[in-house]
């Protein structure tokens, strides 16, 4: 069976802006701020930020060693490496990230339908009512179908002319449009209230509520950092060889806490200045303070569009970097099309979300399993892997391309080893708790 050619990025700062586009998801301006309001406000940043820069970034780079150095998708990658029984690996990252999407798709569905929402004032008579009518039913499956098509349209083309292309223009209009909303959101009466629960943390808070906090902010760092669902080993996987890892990850970092924090100072000013509680809403709290935000201020029809824009171009970023993970799999390893194969496994991911799109319970569920169990474990195995069984020629490859002595590669080893494994442990010892109690809950919904 003939193997297709693979493809390459075509510039440094196209993979860049991919991975920041990957990272730059729902979980950034839709979960990160509703988890900050449901998790103590700062307290929940301080913990997030650690999470971020301590956890999540040493294991991005152990993602991107293991993509470059294998130059294949996550689950052959393995193999290549000459590891093949640890391949179970990669196969809980694109099993994650075949399941994250199917789920995501249909909140993306909902983004559809509040652009549109905004445009014609549909939610202005009632948000919490809009949400509950376009959130689950028919329609809300239609929508997930619309949003799939344009996911499976961009990955079709490939990794130049559609991921790459396409990020080069969605991400930097994310950053501007946000930043116009925060200017903005800074200008209103009230306001001030929401700097100061987003920007002053209550230590007694933290110390109170840590069980709580520490699996959502390590939850959260993973999930928008695309972490744990094999997106940045397949990213890494097309990316050059004397380019240097350290640099490029601590950038994606960086830009994508920035923007995740940016969503923040453009969130808490409007839900302060109304006088809304910034914990309310659970999954839909996005779309039903924040809607009924809009409903309230003058130009709404415009902030809501603009912001709902954002949120849709920030959902595609991320989408497209969760079909490419299971597509590149299928392009290694057959001689279909590229556009073939997006195509049926858009299908698939589509009808795997179709429970989620008839009740936000079951979709509260999927987003469960994905935070609590799923993308730790996934992290957790791929650690292990890095740190201690291909230790070596990881120190090599995140040496290539850049001036790190081999005393810096080697202290970040010990601490993927050690201090990364550890946290991401309690997260998962701590988040199949909550998912038990989660999976309570569901059952007494559904009955």
């Amino acid at each position: 069976m003939a193997q297709q050619q693979r493809e390459t990025w075509a510039t440094r700062l196209g993979f860049i802006l991919a991975a920041v586009g990957s990272a730059v998801g729902l979980g950034n301006v839709w979960q990160f701020p509703f988890q900050t309001g449901a998790n103590g406000g700062a307290a929940f940043i301080v913990v997030y930020l650690l999470a971020v820069f301590l956890i999540g970034f040493p294991a991005m780079l152990s993602e991107f060693v293991v993509g470059r150095r294998a130059e294949r998708n996550p689950i052959d990658a393995f193999a290549r490496l000459g590891h093949r029984n640890w391949k179970v690996v990669g196969v809980l990252g694109t099993v994650s990230a075949f399941w994250i999407l199917s789920f995501y798709s249909v909140v993306g569905g909902w983004v559809i339908r509040y652009v549109l929402g905004s445009a014609t004032g549909a939610y202005f008579d009632g948000s919490e009512a809009y949400f509950g009518a376009i959130a689950a039913g028919p329609e809300a499956v239609g929508f997930h179908a619309v949003f799939m098509a344009l996911t499976v349209g961009v990955v079709a083309f490939g990794v130049t002319d559609g991921i790459e292309r396409s990020t080069k223009l969605m991400v930097p209009s994310i950053v501007l449009l946000l930043g116009g909303l925060a200017v903005w959101a800074g200008t209103l009466d009230g306001g001030a209230a929401g700097y100061a629960y987003y920007l002053s943390p209550d230590i007694g808070t933290l110390t109170a509520n840590v069980g709580s906090i520490l699996p959502a902010a390590v939850g959260q760092a993973f999930f928008t950092l695309s972490l744990g669902m094999g997106a940045m080993i397949t990213y890494a996987s097309y990316l050059g060889r004397d380019d240097s890892l350290p640099t490029d990850g601590a950038t994606i970092v960086v830009l994508n806490t920035f923007v995740g924090l940016l969503a923040g100072l453009v969130v808490f000013p409007i839900l302060f200045s109304l006088g809304i509680d910034p914990g309310s809403g659970g999954l839909g709290a996005a779309f039903i303070t924040l809607a009924g935000a809009f409903a309230q201020l003058p130009a709404g029809r415009v902030l809501g569009v603009a912001f709902f824009v954002v949120l849709l171009l920030a959902a595609l970023s991320s989408a497209i970097s969760l079909l490419e993970v299971v597509t590149s799999y299928l392009v290694d390893n057959t001689d279909r099309s590229r556009s073939t194969l997006a195509v049926a496994l858009g299908l698939g991911i589509f009808l795997l979300g179709v429970p989620s799109a008839f009740g936000v319970p079951i979709l509260g569920w999927y987003n469960a399993v994905a935070y609590n169990l799923l993308l730790p474990l996934s992290v957790l195995a791929l650690l292990l892997f890095v740190g201690w069984v291909d230790a070596g020629d990881a120190v090599a490859e995140l040496r290539r391309g850049t001036g790190l002595s081999e005393s810096g590669a080697v202290a970040w080893l010990w601490f993927v080893r050690t201090v990364v494994p550890f946290g991401v442990l309690v997260t998962l010892l701590l988040g199949l708790q909550s998912l038990a109690v989660r999976a309570g809950l569901l059952a007494e919904a559904i009955v």
